[in-house]
């Protein structure tokens, strides 16, 4: 069982602001210039990754695009 918290209204002590040192959310998603494009991959292919993106639980395209952006980069395409 968790033990509650009990809130008081007491001094909280020598408090310090901070200015704001976060990025705005736009800054926070880096965002690479996207083409869409049609494909037709097998299905065993889709499974395949389907099932190991389930696993690190990210988006099945988002694995197939990184394995693809590092192919490209790999064989000298400028990313």
């Amino acid at each position: 069982m968790k033990r509650k918290i009990k809130y008081r209204d007491e001094p909280l002590g020598r408090l310090e602001i901070v200015s704001d040192f976060l990025p705005p959310p736009d800054k926070l998603v880096l965002r690479n210039d996207g083409v869409k494009v049609t494909i037709s991959l097998s299905k065993r292919s889709v499974d395949f990754f389907k099932r190991h993106a389930a696993e690190s639980k990210v988006p099945y395209q988002k694995m197939i695009r990184t394995l693809l952006d590092s192919y490209a980069q790999h064989h000298g395409a400028d990313l």
